[in-house]
């Protein structure tokens, strides 16, 4: 099944930017996924598990990382990576 996630994370300290980066890098390690950005969030596609997979791997290993970190997800139970020609 295909999925698409639209995932923002909030790191609670002053050096917020530094673990973003960190994790969007990692995410683009994964070679069954598409990891595209903006300046808002980050939206990962393909299929459910392979995006499941990766997320759950990165977020675990940010919260082990830093002291406080919010992620805020929307999942979809379909590819939302083709954008509507209108």
């Amino acid at each position: 099944m295909k999925s698409s996630v639209e995932i923002s994370m909030y790191p609670l300290n002053k050096s917020y930017e530094t673990p973003i980066i960190h994790f969007i890098k990692q995410l683009r390690t994964y070679p069954f996924i598409t990891v595209e950005t903006n300046g808002m969030s980050t939206q990962i596609f393909g299929e459910y598990d392979n995006v499941m997979h990766a997320i759950n791997t990165e977020m675990k290993n940010i919260f082990l990382t830093n002291e406080k970190v919010v992620f805020t997800l929307k999942v979809v139970n379909s590819d939302l990576e083709e954008k509507p020609s209108f």
